[in-house]
């Protein structure tokens, strides 16, 4: 059964938690022993609160689960966990992930408990709401960013807080895409709102979307570290080599735009982390992504 059990957690699943470290990342506060503590702590306070919420999820969708030709297989659907367990896990998990952000700074376990309450409502309320399912489940990877933020105290610029508003809502928007173009005729067997999404509107959502990640992450780039802090005739230099190379971070970004479109129109995306694990494509461009903004912000 402890198989089972990881297997309900979805490890796979954990990876979107790393947004807590993109404040104090960008931020440069990483090689600081403080805040890089308390940003792991942050990250493993929010996969536990997430485990938790798929365990509550699986047990209040497990008879649609049953019927489902792919989730019909997880193990509460299938019996591999019993129901009264999965329960006990899952409740544990949800009290155990708030508590440890709590450890960090109150207002870290403040966004742990509101990640938690939007992510369990969801499952009840919001789910069987059109585009406020959407909004739902993009507001959490928005919540993790500003857990992250919060644990070390790192002050969030407001077109970060927009790029990753709207690429969440890209990535999200993509799922049901990539959900209803693979279901065809029976989308409200898999999902309650995808019959009333047609491809015409989420492709609009899309674009979108896309449009303006790209452009609050364009001029949180180009805006860099200016305005919030006072450079002297000294550091000017550096902070325009800097700069510089946050611009430079645009190219791979929007690369990963498109290709992620292109993936999305090829028939693939109803599970976003499989793509990210699998396209070499994509990889490569976060790589140089992540080469290139590191750069910037740790070494020139």
């Amino acid at each position: 059964m402890i198989k089972a059990l990881i297997k309900e957690a979805r490890p796979k699943q954990w990876a979107k938690n790393v947004l807590v470290f993109a404040a104090p990342g960008a931020a440069g506060v990483l090689t600081h022993s403080q805040p890089l503590t308390r940003a792991v702590i942050a990250f493993v306070a929010f996969c536990m609160a997430s485990a938790g919420t798929y365990f509550w999820n699986d047990i209040l969708d497990v008879e649609a689960d049953r019927v489902h030709p792919k989730k019909r297989f997880r193990p509460i659907a299938s019996g591999a966990v019993p129901l009264g367990v999965a329960r006990i896990v899952g409740t544990l998990l949800l009290i155990g992930g708030p508590a440890l952000a709590f450890t960090t700074r109150w207002q870290a376990g403040v966004a742990c408990v509101v990640y938690v309450v939007v992510t369990t409502s969801y499952s009840k309320i919001w789910k069987h709401i059109a585009v406020v399912d959407l909004v739902a489940v993009a507001s959490g990877f928005v919540v993790r960013a500003v857990a992250g933020a919060a644990a070390t105290q790192v002050p969030m610029s407001s077109w970060f807080v927009l790029t990753t508003t709207f690429g969440s809502l890209f990535i999200v928007t993509g799922k049901r895409y990539a959900e209803l173009r693979e279901l065809g005729d029976a989308p409200a067997t898999a999902r309650a709102t995808l019959d009333d999404y047609s491809l015409g509107f989420l492709r609009i959502v899309l674009s979108i979307s896309c449009c303006a990640t790209l452009v609050s992450y364009c001029i949180w780039a180009f805006e860099g570290k200016a305005g919030s802090v006072n450079v002297t005739t000294i550091n000017t230099v550096a902070h325009s080599h800097s700069l510089l190379f946050y611009q430079l971070s645009i190219v791979p970004m929007l690369t990963a735009l498109l290709r992620y479109l292109l993936i999305l129109e090829q028939g693939h995306g109803a599970a976003p982390e499989e793509i990210f694990a699998a396209d070499r494509t994509i990889q490569i461009l976060g790589l140089i992504w992540v080469a290139v903004f590191a750069t910037g912000v740790y070494i020139a």
